[in-house]
């Protein structure tokens, strides 16, 4: 595991996603990193990480990339790789850019089904008690998975980590969830970003990101079939 970093901000709140249950962890933070300017500021490898990146608006997307929204002081890490077999690793991996960036905070974002019964509901576990004024419900019984469970496991011993839940009808790209989680960290962090223009654009947002999972999963199963060792550390 490689964490690259070209610029260090200090004191920063991390918000986390990666590609899972409706993939509402990484629509969140594509939409989030769009909506605060946020600049890259490095990337992370790991061994056997997929060779998947995208180009959008002319830029390189990687499969895990580092950005920083300056005006916030918010380090966004958004991920289109998929890390299945990886949780304890990529849980580790955060849990040094949180030291190395002197994170006050790290939320992780997670899509979970057959929470509540409205559908697009969204929930809450952490030791910050701040996460209540958002008016969502605290987690009070369920089973997490993934990196968020990785790192509540073996990373939260100062109780910086909080998680956020968003209630999604199934595996598919959700959009709207994720304009739920938009929705709740604005009430959080006071992020003045809209979360109704994702509602709006969620069919375009469905569709990319499915496909560039979708390719990604491609790529994984290609690798594994042909049984290579890739080591992408440099």
């Amino acid at each position: 595991m490689k964490i690259e970093l070209y610029k260090k901000p200090k004191n920063v709140i991390i918000i986390e996603g990666f590609p899972g249950f409706g993939l509402v962890g990484t629509i969140t933070t594509e939409y989030l990193i769009d909506h605060l300017n946020a600049e890259k500021i490095g990337r992370v490898f790991f061994h056997d990480l997929a060779p998947l990146i995208a180009v959008h608006e002319g830029k390189v997307v990687e499969p895990i990339g580092i950005f920083y929204a300056k005006k916030d002081n918010i380090v966004i890490l958004h991920a289109l790789a998929n890390v299945k077999g990886k949780e304890w690793v990529i849980a580790r991996a955060l849990e040094d850019l949180g030291k190395e960036l002197s994170a006050k905070e790290i939320i992780s974002i997670e899509g979970v089904g057959g929470v509540g019964t409205k559908g697009n509901n969204a929930f809450y576990y952490s030791k910050n008690k701040a996460w209540s004024k958002t008016g969502i419900e605290e987690l009070k019984e369920g089973i997490v998975i993934g990196v968020t469970a990785a790192m509540l496991a073996g990373c939260d011993k100062n109780n910086k980590i909080s998680c956020v839940f968003a209630e999604t009808k199934s595996n598919l790209p959700d959009s709207r969830a994720a304009a739920k989680v938009i929705e709740v960290l604005d009430k959080y962090l006071g992020l003045n970003v809209d979360y109704k223009p994702l509602l709006k654009k969620a069919d375009e947002f469905e569709g990319k990101i499915k496909d560039l999972i979708s390719k990604g999963k491609n790529v994984v199963t290609k690798n594994n079939n042909q049984k290579e060792s890739m080591n992408y550390l440099g």
